[in-house]
């Protein structure tokens, strides 16, 4: 029933009983939510709060701040996460008791045609997160070498021979600019597999828009920080859907570094700054990915600040 009451048009949360039940919330407790979107996690840690605590939503995208509740425990935070320390510090907070992420794409974004994220339909060839200012989808595919096209392709998309990609898109942009999300999918046609045609323009577009959005590097920046806010005892949980990005959480949990080392003392003994709870991540459960196609992909990863 908590799921039912916490869905809606804007997106529907992933994990969204087992993510918040991992942050223990306590009534009184600082929290942070640094990808607010559609507020359907959000919504669920307020209804466990009592009176005297906080929740932080985070969201560069200004079409998120109208999911905002009417809460005085919750203050929406026009930022990217990569901003967390300062964009908390502004606000007088030094340190938290939780921060949940969910790096999934708001169902917003894919069903809001104009915003280009979707290869279904024409739209301009956009892709940010933040409309305010920045490089598009369009300006990657027009402006990048096909040397750059194709490492981005192949390192955030996870496609083979992505030279043969990038060369599709270099004959048609020598034709006219790739503009739209259409432009983009004709330009790809000659290279596309035909029995796998869905699978293989989603792959393209991911890659395009974590490009767009440097969301890696955005990711590493939040990570590191939350070890810098997260009270001792504090949890960090975060749920992922690209393996790129679950290997850096995994690693980072477990080393408290992106490698994944484990650093030890002069006696031997691990440094690492968290205790791992997830040793395995949680994943959807089957009713779950059938009632949300999108969850599919998802891995709930949960560590404690020691």
């Amino acid at each position: 029933m908590v799921k039912c009451a916490l869905m809606s048009n804007y997106h529907i949360p992933v994990l969204l009983e087992e993510s918040v039940s991992s942050l223990d919330i306590k009534g009184d407790g600082v929290y942070v939510d640094l990808t607010f979107g559609g507020g359907g996690h959000s919504r669920y840690i307020l209804s466990k709060l009592g009176e005297g605590g906080a929740l932080y939503g985070f969201d560069q995208d200004r079409d998120a701040m109208a999911n905002a509740p009417e809460d005085v425990r919750f203050h929406f935070v026009e930022s990217n996460f990569r901003f967390l320390r300062s964009a908390l510090r502004l606000r007088g907070v030094t340190e938290v008791d939780g921060i949940l992420a969910d790096l999934g794409v708001s169902s917003h974004h894919f069903d809001a045609k104009e915003r280009g994220f979707s290869f279904r339909g024409e739209a301009p060839l956009d892709m940010r997160m933040n409309q305010r200012g920045g490089r598009t989808a369009a300006d990657i595919v027009n402006e990048y070498s096909e040397e750059a096209l194709a490492e981005v392709l192949a390192q955030y998309g996870e496609l083979q021979t992505t030279w043969k990609i990038a060369a599709c898109i270099a004959r048609a942009r020598a034709v006219a600019p790739i503009v739209t999300t259409a432009d983009l999918v004709a330009a790809v046609a000659p290279c596309t597999p035909k029995a796998q045609e869905a699978k293989f323009l989603t792959k393209l577009f991911q890659a395009l828009r974590i490009e767009v959005n440097n969301e890696m590097e955005a990711l590493k920046m939040a990570l590191e920080q939350s070890l810098k806010v997260l009270k001792p005892g504090g949890r960090l949980a975060v749920i992922s859907y690209h393996s790129l990005e679950d290997r850096l959480v995994k690693n980072f949990m477990r080393s408290g570094n992106f490698r994944g080392v484990v650093e030890t003392d002069f006696y031997g003994r691990s440094q690492s700054p968290f205790e791992v709870v997830t040793r395995k991540p949680i994943v959807p459960s089957d009713k779950e990915v059938e009632e949300n196609s999108r969850s599919r992909s998802a891995k709930l990863r949960v560590a404690i600040k020691l």
